[in-house]
């Protein structure tokens, strides 16, 4: 078998296969745990196949207009889901924020350090690395990227976290793509995460949220 062959073979099986595995056995492993062991095999990979170095971790170089555009997206997805809670779901608006507030201001602290930026090293730096060649259209790999990240929330098990995260997924490489800092992609996935989980769409994405 050829060596392209085993490649796509490898990534549907990370990407896809794994996470139908959980979907398949609620049991088998909760979706949070899986990032750190994921996190260590990635970066045994790329230091052995790849040329990464470890200050791509850290990678800024993001200019003011480049901040300032990504800002006001930001603030376009805040209106939209706050919108969308205010006219359909009213009931579920804020309900984290409102019901336990300690624990919302420990998930704005440390969502974007411990899951999102995982994540975003997960399905943008490994994934454009590791799997950037065989897509030979530029938005091919922003697309698998998308559409792997959204896949992956199968595992919580309702449509609504694979469409919001295909979105976000799409979004977030692009940026990646167009910059190339995982470090500024997790900022924005985690300022992501935080509204998400601020306006009331939290329970998308959190199987047992005690709300």
């Amino acid at each position: 078998m050829g060596r392209t062959f085993l490649r796509i073979l490898e990534f549907a099986i990370l990407f896809f296969g794994i996470p139908v595995v959980i979907y398949l056995d609620k049991d088998f492993i909760h979706p949070s745990v899986i990032i750190l062991p994921a996190l260590l095999f990635i970066f045994l990979v790329l230091r052995r196949t790849t040329d990464f170095r470890w200050k791509e971790l850290v990678r800024w170089g993001i200019s003011r207009s480049t901040l300032s555009r990504n800002l006001l997206i930001l603030l376009l997805c805040l209106s939209i889901m706050l919108g969308y809670m205010i006219l359909f779901d009213r009931e579920h608006l804020f309900d984290l924020p409102r019901s336990k507030p300690w624990l919302y201001l420990a998930l704005c602290l440390f969502y974007p350090v411990f899951s999102a930026y995982g994540q975003e090293v997960i399905y943008r730096t490994f994934l454009f690395r590791r799997y950037g060649s065989l897509f030979t259209w530029k938005w091919a790999v922003v697309l698998a990227s998308g559409v792997s990240f959204s896949f992956m929330h199968l595992v919580y098990y309702d449509p609504v976290s694979m469409i919001l995260t295909l979105a976000g997924g799409i979004y977030f490489a692009w940026v990646y793509q167009q910059t190339r800092s995982v470090l500024f992609t997790a900022l924005l996935h985690g300022a992501m995460g935080i509204v998400v989980f601020g306006v009331g769409l939290g329970r998308y994405f959190w199987l047992d949220m005690p709300v």
